[in-house]
Formats: C-alpha cells, sequence, structure tokens
C-alpha cells in the first residue's frame, strides 16, 4: 500500500491510497470470508458456494463494496496515526474509487480537518475586564434563605396579594377578542415573582384582593413557543379566588446551629459571604475569559469543518437533553412540544457551536505560539492543593487519579495560565 496527501479545499486533505494486485486479491477473499453466509446459490447450501462460483453467479463486482471497507478499515486509521503530526481528523472522509483494474486499485478519501486559525493580534488589544462585589444585603437575604425550611403556608385574607404569595385563580384570554387554546383556566394556583407566566403577567395581578375581577394586556414574547401567539397582545380576565402567604421562622443562633451545623449566625454569615465572594470572583473571570476571546476572535480568520460544527451541536443537545431529563422530560417530547423538527431544533445550536468551536481553535493556536506547558512541579503543586481540600495527602490523593484526571490537571493549569497571559499582554477595562 502507498499513499499521498495533498491539502484540499474548505480545511480538508485529500488522502490518495494506491493498492497492489495481491492486496486488492487478499481483500477479495477477506470478503468473501465475511459475506459468503448471505449468498444463496443453487445446488449449494446457503453459503457454502465457492467464491469463483458465486462471482459467477452474482457478478465479479459482487465482493467489491465489502473488499473497499476491509482495505478501508485496515490502513485509514493507520495512515491517521501516521499523519498526526500533519493533520488532525475531525470528521468521517468521503470515499471514492479512482481506478480498478486487475494491477491496482486507488481509493480517495477527502477527510476535514482541524483547521489552522488565523490570528490577527491576541496582543495589546483593549478588552473589558468584568469584576462584581458582594453586598452586605446579598449575604443577608442568602443567610435568610435557610428560614424558607421549615416556613408555614397561611391563608391570607386582611391584604391584597403581594410578590411571593400563591395565589389561585380563575383566567381566560383572548387575541383579537378571540380565546385561544391553554390561555383558559380555574382554580389555577400561581406563585407571584415565580416568572412561570410571560412577562408582566404576573406583576399586574399584584395587589388584587380576594374575590376582585381584573382585566391585565400583555404581550406574547417573538419567540413564544406557539407561533400564532409570538409577538401579539393579548388580554386577560383575571379573578382572585384566594391568596396563601408564608411565614418565616426567625433567625437565631439556636436556629442556625439545627439547620447548618454552625454555632451562630455570625459563623454561618461569614461562610456565606466567603461562598457569594467565590461565586463572584468566578462569574468575573468566566465573563472576562470570554470577553477576551471574542476580542481575539473579531481578529481572526477560519474555515471551520461543518463536521466541527455538528460535532459541537451533538454535545450541546446532549447537555441540552440532560438537564430536560433532570426535570422528568424527554428531549423527543420537548421537541415535539415546542412544534419543531429534530434538525430545525439542532439548527439553534449552530451558531453557539461555531462560536465556540472558533474559540476553542484559537485557544489552542495562542498556546501553541507562546509555548505555554504544565511543568512537573505546578501539577504536582495542584494535586497537593487538591488533596489539601479533602483532606488528604498527596500521594493518598494520587493513588486515585486515573491518567485523564491528571491530563485534566494538566490542562487546566494551561489554561489558567494562558488567560493570565493574555491579561497581562492586553489593556484590560474594568
Amino acid at each position: 500500500m502507498k499513499y499521498t496527501t495533498a491539502a484540499g479545499e474548505k480545511s480538508t486533505v485529500k488522502i490518495t491510497i494506491d493498492f497492489s494486485k495481491e492486496e486488492w486479491e487478499n481483500a477479495i477473499s477477506e470478503a468473501y470470508k465475511r459475506t459468503r453466509g448471505k449468498y444463496a446459490v443453487p445446488g449449494f447450501r446457503k453459503g457454502k458456494a465457492p467464491k469463483p462460483v458465486v462471482e459467477r453467479y452474482y457478478g465479479k463486482a459482487v465482493f467489491f463494496d465489502e473488499a473497499f471497507n476491509v482495505l478501508y478499515s485496515k490502513h485509514y486509521p493507520e495512515i491517521l496515526s501516521k499523519e498526526r503530526e500533519n493533520f488532525t481528523a475531525v470528521g468521517d472522509p468521503e470515499l471514492s474509487v479512482d481506478e480498478l483494474n486487475d494491477e491496482k486499485v486507488t481509493l480517495t478519501a477527502t477527510v476535514p480537518v482541524k483547521p489552522d486559525v488565523k490570528i490577527g493580534s491576541y496582543k495589546g488589544l483593549e478588552i473589558k475586564k468584568y469584576e462584581y462585589s458582594v453586598t452586605d444585603e446579598e449575604v443577608k437575604k442568602e443567610v435568610e434563605k435557610i428560614l424558607e425550611r421549615e416556613a408555614k403556608t397561611v391563608d391570607v385574607t386582611d391584604r391584597a396579594c403581594a410578590d411571593g404569595d400563591t395565589v389561585n385563580i380563575d383566567f381566560s384570554g383572548s387575541v383579537d377578542g378571540e380565546k385561544f387554546p391553554g390561555g383558559t383556566a380555574e382554580g389555577y394556583d400561581l406563585v407571584l415573582g415565580s416568572g412561570s407566566f410571560i412577562p408582566g403577567f404576573e406583576a399586574q395581578v399584584v395587589g388584587m384582593k380576594i374575590g376582585e375581577d381584573r382585566d391585565i394586556t400583555v404581550k406574547f414574547p417573538e419567540d413564544y413557543q406557539a407561533e400564532n401567539l409570538r409577538g401579539k397582545d393579548a388580554v386577560f380576565a383575571i379573578h382572585l379566588n384566594s391568596v396563601k402567604g408564608r411565614v418565616l421562622p426567625e433567625l437565631t443562633d439556636e436556629y442556625v446551629k439545627k439547620h447548618t451545623g454552625n454555632e451562630t449566625i455570625a459563623d454561618y454569615t461569614a461562610k456565606v459571604k466567603d461562598r457569594l465572594v467565590k461565586q463572584a470572583e468566578s462569574r468575573g473571570r468566566d465573563e472576562t475569559e470570554n470577553s477576551i476571546i471574542e476580542a481575539i476572535s473579531k481578529t481572526a480568520e477560519c474555515e471551520i469543518p461543518q463536521a466541527m460544527i455538528e460535532t459541537e451541536t451533538d454535545r450541546m443537545v446532549q447537555d441540552f437533553s440532560y438537564r430536560l431529563m433532570y426535570q422528568g422530560l424527554k428531549l423527543e417530547d420537548y421537541i415535539k412540544y415546542m412544534g419543531q423538527t429534530m434538525e430545525q431544533f439542532r439548527s439553534q445550536f449552530a451558531p453557539q457551536a461555531h462560536t465556540r468551536v472558533l474559540a476553542q481553535l484559537i485557544i489552542d493556536k495562542i498556546i501553541r505560539e507562546e509555548k505555554i506547558t504544565a511543568s512537573p512541579e505546578e501539577i504536582e503543586a495542584k494535586i497537593a492543593e487538591q488533596a489539601a481540600s479533602v483532606g488528604k495527602t498527596a500521594e493518598e490523593y494520587k493513588k486515585n487519579l486515573d491518567p485523564r484526571q491528571q491530563e485534566y490537571i494538566a490542562n487546566d493549569i494551561v489554561i489558567t495560565k494562558l488567560f493570565a497571559f493574555l491579561e497581562e499582554n492586553n489593556k484590560m477595562i474594568k
């Protein structure tokens, strides 16, 4: 077997593979062994007819397709392995037969490959840097969330309904004077402020009293699932049947100790603040990194193979499916409810998939250009840090680390160093 490679169009590589007469004949023999069981020839039990007999009865090309598969499955992975320093395949190839005669066979595999992104600049840019602070009021509200565990629901009769209340309502919606499917219900429980209904609905119910009737006007979002209602104004006739409110227990040291294990409110407040500060730092870091990549992307040029977009879309659809599963829903049912086909559903992810792929290509390119690596000492230090966080020694912790986890640690160090480098070499505007 001999092969040559040549750059193709749109981030592809054309691999031309020549097979000798002997290799082709061996592939035909292997194809016969694999498939003879499905051929019936008069005078022979099924699968027992000799190869020449099968070829005479079904035609000389009867084993050609399987023979091509034999050659492809054996030699294509070998070629990719030999050429891994020159290109990386990112999808299945398109195969064609260029020549087929008694002396040789020539196959061509046109394979999509990881493209080389051209970056205009990744230094000296003006880039937004995001930082978030945590207020005492935010900490207080987070601390008080533990009171929800023993909150009691009581009937409210002496005031108008407010955010956080559960109201029981009858409602009837209409667009242009016509009622629409799903717009009418009786005895419906709604938590005000939950965002369960379209924007503006719950806010206009706030302030109603038991027995009151009110007409409210809302506008369906432009991306509403029902196409016939998108962007339409609707009027809902509301009748308020009842109101239930929540009464919270008193926040005391004893309550905190019982529900959190902390000795005092102050102890628990300090831990909550530390957690919120870390979350704010993480949010700022994530948004800053996104800002950096977005700025660099504007200077970049790259012809991304569709195979890479499809692969990233697959990941995004799978992630979405997992999130639905946690809510007890199936992706197929969700798509049906939205009135879409799978193709239409997937197409929604394509722009973001393109952005993600380009971002990763940019990251990989800069890491190579700047020769950013994780040293053994840095990896050991990171492992020791993670071990200490779970109360173990580094040696104990490493016993349960598999190669993929160690690779993840090394990659995490590289990415951290990359963004530190990019922040140092660009003008970061807070």
